[in-house]
């Protein structure tokens, strides 16, 4: 009777918290919806991060996990940094009234980027320092193509010349190196898969770069879009591959991973809207898993009841962290508000959002501060017109 006793006392306990836990996400999110009703709740998580990035180099790099490693680490903080310049950009169109702050702040992270402490993660992979090898031929897509989205943003919403000669390197470089690979393709590391979300930033760059000066590498962009639906869509879904071989020009689709098509969606929006669409509807029919929370699965030929991924993050009940938070981005692009609201209150059951004076932020940006620069780009994500 006594173990009963217990035992009822347990359910009981947990009932009650899970109903302050819900009660709690219904308070969290009730102005989700509209741009207009989240404003208070976008400029307060804006305020947050943009204290917790803006910050030394190395400290910012120090602010991600230990436990992945250094190169991770690099990684991790130039996301998180061309991730906020993506939402402030965003917030910026949204909110007309933010756009001077938001320059300065997106120079600052440029700035940032610029930093030996930064480049590290992709100079200690390649041999050689990215900015200081543009006239060479190894890739390093991933920390270019950053840097050049990030001035491309900074220009979008009225920066100044002072990157302008970078950004003609970067794109040139980028474009260079994209037309003498055997696939149109480029390794984010020697001797790896191509990525195609580090690849697809490159494009967003290369076509934004295109929009804003007279068309110059849109022919670039174009072929590499022909040749990934030619040669890289999976058979089974129509997908865009998450992964595909260096050297090889013919079909050779590798999995698709819900973390990485969810990011695929966002970058395809900047660059052809319609297989944007036809991707993102893809991707919910295969990967969208709506019980017992909505989010997106990180695997579509298996649920694993616990697993972790270092891209996904740690996967319950078949969910991917990362696939949930980036498929936020063309959920709020294409207007799929019910889609929407569920996600975020998905984030809300894992993050707990915490507020005090005029910042707002997830629990879980204590531990990973790029997810809620990530998030914040994604549920603001608006055309760049």
């Amino acid at each position: 009777m006594k173990q009963d006793r217990i035992l009822l006392r347990i359910i009981g306990s947990l009932l009650v918290l899970i109903a302050i836990k819900a009660f709690w996400i219904g308070v969290a999110t009730r102005n989700n919806g509209s741009f207009e009703t989240e404003k208070a709740n976008i400029l307060q998580r804006r305020s947050y991060v943009v204290d917790k990035v803006i910050t030394e180099p190395q400290k910012l790099i120090d602010l991600m996990p230990a436990i992945v490693g250094e190169q991770f680490q690099g990684e991790w903080a130039l996301y998180s940094c061309s991730m906020l310049s993506a939402a402030l950009v965003n917030i910026a169109q949204l909110y007309p009234e933010t756009r001077e702050e938001s320059v300065t702040a997106i120079d600052s992270l440029i700035k940032i980027v610029l930093s030996p402490e930064l480049r590290k993660y992709d100079r200690v992979r390649w041999d050689e320092d990215p900015l200081e090898s543009l006239d060479g031929d190894n890739s390093h897509v991933s920390y270019l193509s950053h840097l050049a989205w990030m001035i491309a943003g900074y220009k979008h919403i009225g920066g100044d010349n002072r990157y302008d000669t970078l950004y003609y390197s970067l794109a040139a470089t980028m474009n260079r190196r994209l037309l003498v690979s055997p696939s149109m393709n480029l390794e984010t590391y020697p001797s790896e898969y191509v990525y195609i979300p580090d690849m697809l930033v490159a494009i967003v760059a290369l076509k934004l770069y295109s929009q804003q000066n007279g068309g110059e590498f849109a022919s670039t962009v174009q072929r590499w879009l022909d040749n990934m639906k030619a040669n890289h869509l999976a058979d089974y879904s129509g997908l865009i591959a998450s992964m595909v071989k260096y050297d090889c020009d013919e079909p050779n689709c590798m999995a698709v991973k819900g973390s990485y098509t969810a990011l695929s969606c966002y970058y395809l929006t900047f660059i052809d809207e319609e297989f944007a669409r036809d991707q993102y509807e893809r991707f919910k029919v295969h990967f969208l898993k709506k019980r017992p929370i909505t989010g997106f699965k990180e695997y579509s030929y298996k649920t694993p009841l616990l697993a972790s991924d270092i891209d996904a993050g740690i996967i319950l009940f078949g969910l991917s962290p990362s696939g949930t938070a980036f498929g936020i981005g063309p959920a709020t692009y294409f207007g799929d508000t019910v889609l929407r609201k569920a996600l975020l209150r998905t984030g809300e059951l894992a993050g707990t959002t915490v507020t005090s004076k005029d910042k707002s932020h997830y629990l879980l940006a204590d531990i990973a501060l790029v997810g809620e620069a990530i998030t914040l780009a994604m549920r603001t994500a608006t055309p760049w017109e």
